[in-house]
């Protein structure tokens, strides 16, 4: 399994206020650096509440979005969100670039419209694709304090972008907001930025006005096993719907509804922005630093493997580590169960390992998984004829963008997600069209021929991940062997054995 090493650093105990809530600006990538004004001004936007995107387009890129989603993720777990008449606005953390948002937008049917950092909207070729399915493009405070842009076209390209979100939402559309305003590593909350919000209660003005059903907030948990792994796991949860309070303004309801944009009150805005910062907190780790979540994370395997129903998916991993979470806070002297936890759970981080590595005696799994392996590498070989030709420069570029960008460890899987979108848009019918000319010297049948060949490109693919998936899971097992023979495992054991009598407190 691709993997890379990331040193997390302590970042104190997590705030339930927001307003205490860590408020560093985001450094920039040398793209976000390059304000394109051109580009800017002429992208689609609509104060109507008409979507501003291209929806064929828009059912295109579903579908590659659906074929990339089975190329980077090994499991995703989607509970359903809450249904409701009117727009829904999906509020996360931010900490996969592009796989957050699309995690969301995996996770349910209507069409979205998305507001992100400005440079994601003029770049070469995802530019091109975003400006066609809707997002509209916002300048931060972390832009204007460097001096990347002109105040006064900040302030024109934002309140526009606000206004068509805003109209959109309270036409029935679904939005997606990462309002902490950058991805982040930590694993509490930052602060929350106002744009998301003030839009927000802006949508609920146009609704009301135009007697349309009221829209709501969704809060987002995003969950993955190691977010910066290829093939990773994914759960993704959503909470209780906010309700977004109306503004007893007539006059604020009828200009906003005319094209008008118009600032809601503070005292509005920063009770909204805490309720929703309060809600998130609940639905993320909300730990002081990794090291402590993966220990509550092994906790719960412990208890759940001591009551001989081990857990089998992420998010059984992820509900039982909030549980502990939980009665950690309302337990007394847990200190020293925590403090033994962690060092279990390093031992298994250090070599790449997690709680799963234990059966229900507290031991290390030491099956082999050789067949697993050798059936994996034959999956390969026999798939390898379709999918490297195919896919495989594709894949190269986005493993070494990944591994190789100026925006963090956040951004390695967007790099292999974009690779990946980029394959059936682009790459697969050029090269089923280039193998039909070189074949038979025409393109007459072309449609046929790739009505016939792209299923059969993405079919070769899985199978080809599924053998990749078979050796990364012989690989883990070679660890875990390798682990119990050691002095470290016996470490391990020895503390999982201490563990193990003390979790009552827990149950």
């Amino acid at each position: 399994m691709t993997r890379c090493v990331l040193n997390h650093q302590p970042c104190g105990y997590a705030m339930a206020n927001s307003e205490n809530a860590p408020d560093e600006l985001p450094g920039l990538s040398s793209s976000a650096t390059r304000i394109n004004v051109r580009k800017l001004e002429s992208l689609p936007w609509d104060h109507s509440g008409k979507h501003p995107g291209n929806r064929p387009f828009w059912e295109v890129i579903r579908r590659a979005v659906d074929i990339a989603w089975s190329y980077i993720i090994r499991h995703s777990e989607m509970d359903s969100p809450s249904e409701v008449e009117g727009g829904s606005v999906y509020a996360s953390t931010h900490l996969n670039g592009l796989i957050d948002p699309l995690a969301i937008m995996k996770s349910q049917d209507r069409r979205i419209i998305a507001i992100g950092r400005h440079d994601i909207m003029t770049m070469p070729v995802i530019g091109w694709i975003t400006r066609r399915i809707g997002s509209q493009p916002v300048i931060r405070r972390a832009e204007l304090e460097r001096g990347v842009s002109n105040p006064e076209f900040a302030k024109r390209i934002n309140k526009r972008s606000m206004l068509t979100m805003a109209n959109c939402i309270a036409s029935g559309h679904a939005a997606i907001v990462m309002p902490e305003g950058k991805s982040h590593q930590d694993t509490k909350m930052h602060a929350l930025r106002t744009g998301a919000l003030r839009f927000t209660l802006n949508a609920s003005s146009i609704a009301h006005e135009r007697g349309l059903p009221q829209p709501v907030i969704q809060p987002v948990g995003l969950h993955f096993r190691c977010h910066y792994w290829f093939r990773t796991d994914v759960f993704v949860e959503f909470g209780e719907p906010i309700t977004i309070p109306l503004l007893d303004d007539p006059q604020h309801h009828t200009n906003l509804a005319g094209g008008e944009w118009i600032e809601p009150p503070a005292e509005q805005v920063i009770p909204l922005r805490d309720e929703l910062y309060e809600s998130l907190t609940h639905i993320t780790p909300n730990a002081p630093d990794w090291e402590t979540y993966r220990a509550w994370h092994l906790l719960g395997h412990l208890r759940a493997n001591s009551s001989t129903s081990p857990l089998s998916s992420l998010k059984q991993e992820v509900l039982a580590a909030r549980d502990i979470r939980e009665q950690l806070i309302l337990i007394e002297n847990t200190s020293s169960l925590v403090e033994d936890a962690m060092e279990a759970a390093d031992i298994l981080h250090s070599v790449g390992l997690d709680a799963r590595t234990l059966d229900v005696r507290g031991r290390i799994k030491s099956e082999s998984r050789l067949i697993s392996g050798a059936l994996g590498v034959l999956a390969m070989l026999l798939s390898a004829p379709i999918t490297i030709p195919t896919t495989g420069l594709q894949a190269l570029v986005g493993w070494y963008a990944g591994d190789h960008t100026d925006e963090g460890i956040d951004a390695r899987t967007t790099h292999h997600m974009i690779a990946a979108i980029f394959s059936p848009l682009f790459f697969w019918p050029l090269i089923s069209l280039a193998l039909l000319y070189s074949l038979c010297g025409a393109t007459a049948l072309l449609p046929v021929y790739l009505a016939v060949s792209l299923p059969i490109i993405h079919m070769s693919n899985l199978v080809f991940l599924w053998g990749y998936d078979m050796l990364t899971d012989f690989g883990d097992a070679r660890r875990r062997r390798r682990l119990a023979s050691s002095a470290t495992g016996g470490r391990l054991e020895e503390l999982v054995e201490q563990l193990v009598p003390r979790l009552g407190v827990l149950k």
